[in-house]
């Protein structure tokens, strides 16, 4: 049988030979030793005593365990109290209760509620904050149903600390229960209450309730404020945050400083600069830009909004910058895409924790830096030993980014030997890089590995190092054993169908559509594009045209992809007819969509068209024409025989036409009888490419003398 400490120590008072002593001398010295801090020695004096001292002496020493977390001394003035007071007082045993449950030792705090002879309030009180503080957020909502069952009155501490329970295991019913039995005892005007209501409903993403709560509250705190602000950035609703921060203002309620960091964040959120410009206003208007939180915060809205410049001016106010701040315009540079700007300020940081470590590492992979990337990766092992699962996903990506997959193994065994092959998001890194390095039995073992840890993330991962590396085939089969286990994500059924389209497995590709169709999956722009493009690829463009008309909206990219579709099966009379279109929708074409246009003049031979449409690029749409725009024009003029276009074309590029150029060229010459434009060629050529000399050696016969 387990013996408490508490048993030890009661057996150990009892044994003890004591000699008599004054007890006004003992609490003398008692007090002389409190006023000099030395609780352990105040103790020791009281323990050693034969008899009970004053009990207000009790409470304070207990007291004084509670906020110093003292256990030993704690349990020594429990069994001193309870072995010399025959009827020890009941709120002596409930900060007895404070005590231990400050001190993080449950156990002792649930043996003395127990051996309470007799309970009041105030005891269950203590057991449920005890419960609540320390993280045992079920027990002390059960031991309050207990304590209702036995008939005693909560008071306003046991509704809040039970309110807060509820916030935490997001028990939604139960927080209403407390709600009406806290009106029924008289407590529904308390801020306090009001307050805990309102943070409990938005914890449990009701917001409606705790917006109709936080209205009734006749005065509401800065803390009610500040509860309400914050709900609804975490719903995701940073509008609403913003507008109840104003509200704030307008109220004359003073924001804490983590008021403004919420409101900065909603207006991060959604990109609001003007709001946030506003929130710096009353930030310096009440002078708060020293504060680290407040400043923080405001370096990350200026950085989320694209204004770095503001960002860093408010780095450069502050007197004195610490981590947190260095951190933030560090970071900033990074996630905006300045890695030389952020490597200055990361290299200038007096101190850095692995945060600063992951965030500049995070701006080479961002930008596939790879290189750089790796010379930081061995920076980071020579200068620290931290290392957590952001920073192994990291590093995972940069072996992915080099294809190196020797080093991923060696990350591997890391992982392995550190216990973080558990975390869901290095495991599904690792299964990226082993994808993405082509090593895919290695990423199907693995995958098997991850057994039931495994998520949709997991299996998308998978799918997609399958239909990058050809094995379509594979990836469909993946496909029907990831229903049994997980369903699909939107982003899945967009490899799946780009896969059946380059195998032109149209039968499965369609299989798959059909499913999104009954599973009322959204087609979202993306998913459109690779089902008009699967269609395209298997000659199914009646199809491919369906999906792309039944689009709420059309972007460029997908009006490129049945542009490009259509002229894959030689339809480019369509596309014309599609391009006229595009332009009454008011969709602006890029170089891309004039690539697809000219690839349709070539199929319908329609020379002047072709030529009006390069020139609209440069002249219309301010497009400069790109090497593949050339090519399309050569083509479309050697196959329409027009050889006094292409002549003048090609001798006025702005550069100097190519050997694959030169040889289309020389092919059209030959085929039209240009002889002279044909020698010219063939010199270009052999110039360029002396290796594989073309000659001209037909006879001019034409009346043009070419």
């Amino acid at each position: 049988m387990a013996v408490s400490a508490s048993s030890i120590l009661k057996r150990l008072l009892q044994n003890i030979n004591h000699k008599p002593q004054n007890l006004n001398s003992i609490t003398k010295s008692i007090l002389s030793h409190l006023n000099s801090g030395r609780l352990q020695q105040a103790v020791s004096v009281l323990f050693a005593s034969p008899e009970p001292l004053p009990y207000s002496l009790y409470a304070h020493l207990f007291a004084l365990c509670s906020s110093k977390k003292d256990i030993v001394e704690a349990r020594k003035l429990e069994c001193h109290l309870v072995t010399f007071s025959q009827f020890p007082p009941v709120f002596l045993l409930n900060r007895a209760i404070e005590a231990y449950g400050k001190c993080e030792c449950l156990n002792d705090a649930r043996e003395l509620f127990d051996e309470m002879p007799e309970r009041d309030g105030g005891s269950w009180n203590s057991m449920i904050t005890a419960y609540a503080r320390n993280g045992f957020q079920e027990s002390a909502l059960c031991l309050f149903s207990e304590m209702n069952r036995e008939g005693i009155v909560p008071n306003l501490i046991s509704f809040v600390s039970v309110l807060g329970c509820c916030g935490v295991v997001l028990e939604f019913g139960f927080s209403r229960q407390v709600h009406a039995m806290a009106i029924k005892y008289g407590h529904s005007k308390n801020v306090i209450l009001g307050s805990s209501l309102v943070d409990v409903y938005g914890k449990c993403g009701v917001m409606r309730d705790a917006r109709r709560m936080f209205d009734e509250i006749e005065n509401p705190t800065d803390v009610s404020w500040n509860v309400i602000v914050r709900r609804y950035l975490e719903v995701g609703d940073g509008k609403e945050s913003v507008l109840m921060f104003f509200k704030m203002i307008r109220d004359g309620a003073k924001p804490l400083n983590f008021t403004f960091s919420n409101a900065l964040v909603a207006c991060s959120s959604m990109s609001a600069l003007q709001e946030g410009m506003q929130i710096h206003a009353v930030v310096a208007k009440i002078n708060y830009e020293k504060d680290k939180v407040v400043s923080s915060s405001l370096i990350n809205m200026y950085v989320k909004c694209g204004h770095l410049e503001s960002a860093h001016a408010v780095f450069d106010q502050l007197g004195s910058k610490d981590l947190i701040s260095w951190t933030a315009i560090m970071s900033g540079y990074a996630v905006s895409g300045r890695n030389r700007e952020a490597r200055e300020l990361f290299n200038m940081m007096p101190e850095r924790n692995l945060i600063s470590w992951n965030a500049m590492l995070a701006g080479y992979t961002r930008l596939s830096q790879w290189e750089d990337a790796l010379e930081f990766i061995f920076l980071l092992q020579r200068t620290t030993k931290e290392i957590d699962h952001v920073t192994l996903v990291l590093i995972l990506n940069v072996c992915a980014g080099l294809s190196d997959v020797e080093m991923g193994k060696q990350v591997h065994g890391f992982i392995y030997r550190h216990g973080f092959s558990t975390n869901i998001f290095v495991s599904n890194a690792l299964l990226n890089m082993y994808g993405k390095c082509g090593t895919l039995n290695s990423a199907r073992v693995w995958f098997h590995q991850m057994s039931r840890g495994r998520d949709t993330v997991s299996w998308n991962a998978l799918l997609t190092s399958y239909a990058r590396h050809q094995r379509g085939e594979q990836a469909i089969s993946l496909f029907s054993e990831m229903q049994w286990e997980s369903r699909p994500s939107i982003y899945i059924f967009g490899t799946l169908i780009a896969a059946c389209g380059n195998i032109f497995a149209l039968n499965h590709g369609k299989q798959i559509h059909g499913f999104m169709v009954r599973k009322c999956y959204e087609l979202n722009m993306v998913i459109r594009g690779a089902l008009v493009s699967m269609y395209c690829k298997c000659h199914r463009t009646l199809y491919a045209l369906m999906i792309f008309k039944e689009a709420d909206s059309r972007d460029v990219v997908l009006w490129n992809i049945m542009v490009f579709g259509l002229c894959h099966n030689g339809r480019g009379r369509e596309v014309l007819e599609l391009i006229g279109l595009m332009e009454e929708e008011g969709v602006k074409p890029d170089h891309v969509t004039f690539h697809g246009i000219l690839l349709a003049c070539i199929c319908e031979h329609e020379a002047g068209l072709g030529r009006r449409y390069f020139n609209s690029m440069s002249n219309d749409y301010f497009i400069i024409p790109r090497m593949e725009h050339y090519e399309c024009m050569i083509e479309l003029y050697s196959r329409c025989g027009c050889m006094e276009d292409l002549e003048e074309f090609v001798k006025s590029m702005p550069f100097e036409p190519t050997v694959a150029m030169l040889t289309r060229v020389f092919d059209a010459c030959m085929k039209h009888g240009a002889v002279r434009f044909g020698e010219w060629a063939a010199e270009q050529h052999n110039r360029l490419n002396p290796s594989s000399p073309l000659r001209y050696e037909l006879k001019d016969n034409r009346k043009t003398g070419r």
